[in-house]
C-alpha cells in the first residue's frame, strides 16, 4: 500500500523541532515526507553570510528535498508538482498558500497553530496569550483555508501555564523540544494517521467561540510603561522574549530588562524609580498602583547581558534614578 506523501512547510527552530519529530514518525504513522518548503536563506552577521532556515538544515540532514521560494507562484508550483504529494502540512511557514498552490494536494492542507482557535488568529498567538496573562495556551491542527487561521478544526489540546513561561521557552524550549512543539507533534501524528487511513480529505468542525486576532510585533511594543502594574510588565517581558524584548531609558541610554518578576512589596515612590538596593533580592523598580518589579538580569545598550549585581557594579548611579522612555528612538 502506497504511503501518504506530504510536503512540510516551515522555517524557524520550533518548526524544525516538529519536522524532526515527523521524520522520526514516518513509518509509525504511515506517511513519508517528500519535500520541504521553507524561506530562502537570510543574511546575518558582519559579513552578511547567507544562513539557511532551521527547517532547511533539518531537511537536508535527512536527505529531504528543500524548496526555498520568496513567493509561491508558478515556479514554486512547477517545482513541487512532480512530487505528487497528497497533503500539505504547515507550521510557522510565514507565507500565504493561494488556491492554485493548494490545488496541488488532493487531500488539501493542514496547519499547526499555537492557540485555541478562533482565539488568537494571526502570527503572534503565544506572545498575545502571555501578554494577557492567560492561564492556558492551546495548540490547534486546522485545515488550511484561504483566509488566515479560519480553517475547520481537526484537533486541539490545552497547555497549562504557571506564569513563568516566555514565548522563547514555550516555542523553542531547549532547542530539541518545547511544550508547544511536543503538544503540536502529538496532534499532528494523530491527524496524519487518520489521513493515511483515508482516501478522502479530512473533515473538521467549524470554528466557534470568541474570535480575536494578533498583530505583527514592532520594536516599540517593547517600551516599558512604568505606570503599569508590576504584574502587567512581567507579562510584557515574558511575552516579548525573544522579540522585541522590553526596554527602558536610563539617562539617555537604552536598558533592556531580560528577567524580572513581580514582588510582594509595595512602594509609594513614583513609577520608574529604582528603589534602594537589596543585594539578596535584585533591583527593585517602582511600578503603577504601588507595585514593585524585581529585575534580575538586564543589558545596557552596546554591552553584554548581566545579572543585577554585575550590572550595578558598572552603573553606580542607577539606584535612585527614574527610568522612562518617552520620545527616544527604539532602534
Amino acid at each position: 500500500m502506497r504511503k501518504l506523501k506530504i510536503i512540510y512547510a516551515g522555517s524557524p527552530l520550533a518548526s524544525s523541532i516538529v519536522l524532526k519529530g515527523l521524520i522520526a514518525s514516518q513509518s509509525e504513522c504511515g506517511f513519508e515526507i517528500a519535500g520541504v518548503l521553507t524561506n530562502p536563506p537570510s543574511t546575518r552577521g558582519r559579513h552578511s553570510d547567507l544562513i539557511p532556515t532551521e527547517v532547511a538544515l533539518a531537511a537536508r540532514e535527512n536527505n529531504i528535498p528543500v524548496f526555498e521560494f520568496d513567493h509561491l507562484v508558478a515556479q514554486a508550483r512547477e517545482a513541487v508538482s512532480p512530487l505528487e504529494a497528497d497533503l500539505l502540512v504547515s507550521f510557522d511557514y510565514g507565507r500565504i498558500f493561494g488556491p492554485k498552490f493548494l490545488a496541488l494536494f488532493p487531500l488539501g492542507g493542514i496547519n499547526l497553530h499555537p492557540s485555541l482557535l478562533p482565539k488568537y488568529r494571526g502570527c503572534t498567538p503565544v506572545p498575545a496569550a502571555l501578554l494577557n496573562g492567560d492561564k492556558t495556551l492551546g495548540v490547534t491542527v486546522q485545515k488550511l483555508a484561504l483566509q488566515t487561521d479560519e480553517g475547520d478544526i481537526l484537533a486541539q489540546s490545552e497547555i497549562k501555564l504557571d506564569g513563568s513561561e516566555t514565548t522563547l521557552s514555550l516555542m523553542d524550549g531547549d532547542g530539541s523540544s518545547s511544550r508547544v512543539t511536543e503538544a503540536g507533534l502529538k496532534l499532528l501524528k494523530k491527524v496524519l494517521k487518520e489521513a493515511a487511513n483515508s482516501d478522502s480529505e479530512l473533515i473538521g468542525k467549524k470554528q466557534s467561540g470568541e474570535t480575536s486576532y494578533t498583530p505583527f510585533l514592532k520594536k516599540e511594543d517593547g517600551i516599558i510603561d512604568w505606570n503599569k502594574s508590576a504584574a502587567q510588565i512581567d507579562c510584557q517581558i515574558r511575552a516579548y522574549t525573544p522579540y522585541p524584548l522590553c526596554f527602558t531609558d536610563f539617562n539617555g541610554v537604552k536598558v533592556t530588562i531580560l528577567k524580572a518578576r513581580p514582588s510582594d512589596s509595595k512602594t509609594s515612590e513614583k513609577p520608574g524609580t529604582v528603589l534602594p538596593y537589596q543585594k539578596s533580592v535584585g533591583i527593585e523598580i517602582a511600578c503603577g498602583d504601588g507595585s514593585v518589579l524585581v529585575v534580575t538580569e538586564l543589558q545596557q545598550e552596546k554591552k553584554k547581558a548581566m545579572d543585577y549585581k554585575s550590572f550595578l557594579n558598572g552603573a553606580r548611579n542607577f539606584v535612585g534614578s527614574i527610568l522612562g522612555l518617552d520620545t527616544r528612538k527604539t532602534d
